[in-house]
């Protein structure tokens, strides 16, 4: 334990919006009926209101992801987390955005022969802590609006 004190809700917002738009990565965690729990890191581009991942058609991540947009995202490490429980969606990109996407990840995955499809994730809920001191006032979004 750092022996900080808790951060209020103003500087824990801002700080996971921080993370939100300067991290690269973010763990996906799926699930399905027929093949249970399945976890991938994946690079995203977060707008200001949702992620924009993608993977490819066949994955796992994939077509549970079709089947059930429900996902859970994960950044940062264990003691300075946020969890983002989000629906995902299939959509098609434009060049611009595309590129947008290219550009902050430094992956491409038009340029792939293996067909990619990309998901827009809009969260419903956000959560952030550091030390169990912060588990109290975790949560930063409720049915999809930031608190404070």
């Amino acid at each position: 334990m750092t022996g900080a004190p808790p951060r209020g809700l103003d500087e824990r917002l801002r700080d996971t919006r921080a993370k939100l738009e300067n991290d690269v990565d973010v763990w996906v965690a799926t699930s399905s009926s027929q093949g249970g729990a399945h976890l991938v890191p994946l690079s995203y581009l977060w707008d200001g209101t949702a992620f924009l991942i993608s993977t490819p058609r066949t994955s796992v991540t994939s077509r549970n992801l079709m089947a059930d947009g429900r996902v859970r995202l994960s950044l940062g490490p264990t003691r300075d987390v946020v969890i983002v429980d989000g629906t995902a969606e299939p959509v098609d990109v434009g060049p611009e955005t595309g590129d947008a996407f290219a550009t902050r990840t430094g992956f491409d995955p038009r340029q792939l022969a293996k067909p990619y499809q990309y998901f827009l994730i809009r969260p419903w809920r956000i959560q952030a802590w550091r030390e169990e001191n912060e588990l109290r006032g975790r949560d930063l979004m409720r049915d999809g609006r930031w608190l404070g």
